[in-house]
């Protein structure tokens, strides 16, 4: 019998936690909750006594709770697997829990280095979206803990990932790397063409977001799970349906203003060289449109002698978001006078692209 602990804070429902109960229960699982907030306030409180403003970022409080597992978990349990909320298992998770760590207090999975260059070796670097965890050691590193949120506190600028950067700084010199199958990308999947297998499928970023397309073997996997849940019901179905008639709406704003933006104006391009022919492709650029090579920062002085000559007469769609690898400056523009949404535009907005699930995914 498996036994799934659920760390939460005092946002889970009734509803929610009886829905995780009858899940568990209609497969002969058990599941038991601990509230966090109540359980390791003092940890909390210490924690944003580190990250005062770890609310104002990308990531919550929540996603240190991992750190807190070997001492919300009875002294009596040795090992835990954490997995993140992304995760799909199509293997005998058996096969991952009977792998003996040692003396070792994290097993994990490599992963290409996002953060912590120069601080963490490359081939060390480790996802801390699955772990397999030996807690007799880790209830030992408590200290090891504090000093790592001691040296995020104070250089800020490399806890870029929260609890992923503090468990590489701690223990990527200490983990056992295990086999890729137990936190295989589905990215990488793809990009291989490869078919849903026996492994640990992690939807890491906004893979499941790939526009819903239901051909997609993984969007499949992902959907032949979720609608086995409880959550799966008529709310959910009218989250989605209100969710789409959103995005409807949006789409039909945004032509909306678009076409309030060109009357009476022509088009012209600001656009990298290597992607000139894609884009008169892509917008149907005629031959008489103004198509300005974006090569190098240079380039933008002739932009905005380009905009002054037909101020009031084009819009510029400006196609690169980035240019010489920085964000396009502009503010630049603005300073010359320019107004977005009626003497430029950010182009790549409006290129054709599969329709973007994010929030169709949260309504459901």
């Amino acid at each position: 019998m498996i036994t799934v602990h659920i760390l939460h804070d005092n946002t889970l429902t009734t509803d929610n936690r009886e829905k995780f109960m009858y899940l568990a229960g209609r497969y002969g699982q058990l599941v038991k909750f601990y509230n966090v907030e109540e359980l390791c306030a003092d940890r909390i409180a210490e924690i944003r006594k580190y990250f005062p403003n770890s609310d104002k970022t990308h990531f919550t409080i929540g996603t240190f709770y991992r750190v807190f597992i070997p001492f919300v978990l009875p002294a009596t349990i040795e090992k835990a697997i954490y997995l993140d909320c992304d995760i799909i298992a199509t293997l005998d998770i058996n096969e991952f829990w009977q792998i003996d760590l040692a003396d070792k207090p994290l097993g994990v999975m490599s992963s290409a280095p996002i953060s912590l260059k120069g601080i963490v070796k490359e081939e060390d670097y480790f996802n801390a979206g699955v772990l397999l965890m030996n807690l007799n050691i880790l209830r030992k590193e408590e200290e090891t803990v504090k000093t790592g949120m001691k040296f995020f506190s104070e250089n800020p600028q490399h806890l870029r990932w929260g609890d992923q950067c503090l468990l590489n700084y701690c223990f990527a010199t200490r983990t056992m790397k295990l086999p890729q199958k137990f936190n295989s990308y589905i990215h990488y999947e793809r990009n291989q063409k490869a078919s849903p297998g026996r492994k640990i499928y992690h939807y890491i970023g906004d893979t499941l977001f790939n526009g819903m397309d239901t051909s997609d073997a993984f969007n499949r996997l992902w959907m032949s799970y979720f609608i086995r849940t409880p959550f799966f019901d008529e709310d959910s179905m009218g989250r989605l349906y209100n969710a789409f008639l959103q995005v409807h709406s949006d789409l039909k704003n945004s032509a909306l203003k678009l076409s309030a933006i060109m009357s009476g104006k022509t088009r012209a391009f600001f656009v990298e060289p290597a992607k000139v022919d894609f884009m008169k492709k892509i917008f149907s650029i005629c031959d008489d449109e103004i198509i300005i090579p974006a090569e190098n920062e240079q380039s933008i002085q002739k932009l905005t002698e380009a905009m002054k000559l037909h101020k009031g007469k084009c819009v510029f769609f400006v196609m690169t978001e980035k240019l010489s690898n920085k964000n396009f400056p502009f503010d630049l523009l603005t300073k010359e006078g320019f107004i977005e949404a009626k003497d430029f535009v950010k182009g790549w907005q409006y290129l054709d692209s599969p329709l973007n699930s994010y929030s169709l995914i949260q309504a459901m």
